[in-house]
């Protein structure tokens, strides 16, 4: 900017001073005719002079003499005050042009000082408004029309500012509801590329955001359903809307999935937005629902029929055999005591459901449970001829209610001594991580088909009934151990191997 302007000033000042050398060659052009003037007024002046002394002094000359006289005369005048009038004539002019000049220069400095200096200066401010400085304003005086010139800058401004501060609050607004919603967003470009993606998705699917924005989806390790789903939106460009089971992370998902195309401005389309609400727990309710009286009518068919039938035998006439009898009531006895278990875990588990069910969470060192939990359950371990083998990496002092945490324990140590092969190892370990304390039993039974290990924890449940009926169970124990291990802020993790056995991995947060 300042080379602009001293250019201009530079060029200003050459103009000028061109101008005032053209002057100053014409007048030194006019020269000779006003020196002619001057020399005829002056010669005429000085001979009516001369004459005059002639006269005067009454000296008699001829027409000759006098001619002659004259003549010597103005050739004295023309040698000398010609040659000085020259030097003054051309003085003059130089100092009037140098004068001018200067004013000149003075003139054109402020001309560029009122003109140019506001221009640079709303200049500047227009390149910081194109880089995004909407906080620039100009400050340049000056004429009326620079003044309106700044002040349409500054409006501008001022508008660009308001506007960018409305979008960002816009945007944080719609970055804040996309978050925050209960069911995962993906919105994938033409391209079929991600460009957003809420923390539900991210940690429905454990993908880190680097690995999904700008990324193709199909290079995810999506499920297939929901690819299929995605282009099946792409290929009609119209809205669709479909239940998935997808299985993520060792666990079956019921997704509600819905998918439409967005389009832009002027009909312009933009890609494609999924939004995936999980219906798992709907589902499983609902199932629940369903199933509960048919489940808790067949657990009770079998022993009331029992009790029923041996009854009505006793009552026929075999109390009259002592040993028949005997037998006959401790079956009697058997079956009730099982009705009475049943009945007591559908309450235990009622309870944990219910709303307001609180723990009393205090620091427990799992080494502890462990140790108890061991105690109790080695009578059962030993019937088998099995053994325990216990290893602990770390012991992890955790937040939780001591009682509930036997139970949850003892209820897995229980099921792996039951689901075992006698003469086996059942082993359990006692490790941590930076936020979980982790207990994990591990057992060399028959295991789990893998279809199955996301259905073990309904209620009952049961992977083989056949021996879960002999062993005494339920098929509410693990319903109830990760009800109360979700009230306990933790989780647990299931792996399985058919005919080589199961681990459980129980996490329950440490203390801070």
């Amino acid at each position: 900017m300042n080379i602009m302007k001293n250019r201009l000033f530079y060029s200003f000042i050459f103009v000028i001073g061109l101008g005032l050398a053209v002057l100053g060659l014409f007048i030194g052009q006019l020269f000779p005719f006003f020196a002619d003037e001057y020399y005829t007024i002056a010669k005429d002046a000085n001979v009516a002079q001369l004459e005059q002394i002639i006269k005067d002094e009454q000296i008699v000359l001829t027409d000759d003499q006098k001619q002659a006289l004259l003549k010597t005369y103005t050739s004295e005048i023309d040698s000398s005050d010609f040659s000085e009038l020259k030097m003054k004539l051309y003085i003059t002019v130089a100092t009037l042009l140098l004068l001018g000049l200067i004013i000149m220069a003075l003139m054109a400095h402020r001309v560029a000082a009122n003109f140019i200096t506001p221009i640079i200066n709303i200049t500047k401010t227009a390149i910081e408004l194109s880089k995004g400085n909407y906080r620039a304003r100009a400050f340049a005086n000056g004429p009326r029309t620079v003044v309106e010139l700044r002040n349409s800058i500054n409006i501008l401004a001022r508008n660009l500012q308001d506007i960018t501060k409305t979008r960002m609050i816009e945007e944080e607004r719609l970055k804040t509801l996309i978050e925050n919603m209960g069911s995962a967003l993906m919105m994938i470009d033409r391209e079929g590329n991600i460009s957003i993606v809420n923390k539900k998705f991210q940690k429905h699917f454990e993908l880190p955001t680097a690995q999904l924005i700008g990324k193709s989806f199909m290079s995810l390790g999506l499920p297939k359903q929901l690819e299929k789903f995605i282009d099946h939106v792409f290929l009609t460009e119209m809205p669709y809307r479909q239940q998935l089971v997808m299985e993520i992370g060792e666990e079956e998902y019921n997704e509600q999935v819905y998918g439409a195309p967005v389009v832009g401005e002027h009909g312009r389309w933009l890609g494609v937005v999924i939004v995936m609400h999980d219906i798992s727990e709907l589902v499983r309710l609902e199932q629940i629902r369903k199933d509960f009286v048919a489940n808790v009518s067949h657990e009770l068919r079998t022993p009331i029929t029992s009790i029923k039938g041996f009854s009505e035998t006793l009552l026929d006439g075999a109390f009259k055999d002592e040993q028949m009898l005997l037998s006959f009531l401790n079956i009697i006895h058997d079956e009730s005591n099982r009705i009475e278990v049943l009945v007591h875990d559908l309450l235990e588990l009622s309870k944990i459901e219910r709303h307001g069910f609180e723990l009393d969470i205090t620091p427990t060192k799992l080494q502890d449970i462990l140790v108890r939990v061991v105690d109790l359950t080695s009578a059962q371990l030993e019937s088998k001829h099995m053994q325990f083998d216990v290893e602990i990496e770390q012991d992890a002092i955790i937040l939780g209610d001591f009682n509930r945490l036997m139970q949850i324990f003892t209820n897995l140590i229980n099921n792996a001594i039951a689901y075992s092969k006698e003469e086996t190892t059942v082993t359990l370990r006692i490790s941590a991580n930076s936020e979980y304390g982790i207990f994990e039993v591990r057992d060399e039974g028959l295991g789990i088909e893998k279809a199955e290990i996301s259905r073990i924890f309904e209620r009952f449940y049961r992977v083989d009934r056949a021996r879960s009926r002999n062993s005494g169970g339920t098929g509410l124990g693990l319903s109830i151990v990760k009800h109360l291990i979700e009230a306990h802020q933790g989780k647990i993790q299931v792996t399985s191997e058919v005919g080589k056995g199961t681990s459980m991995k129980v996490y329950l947060p440490l203390q801070k």
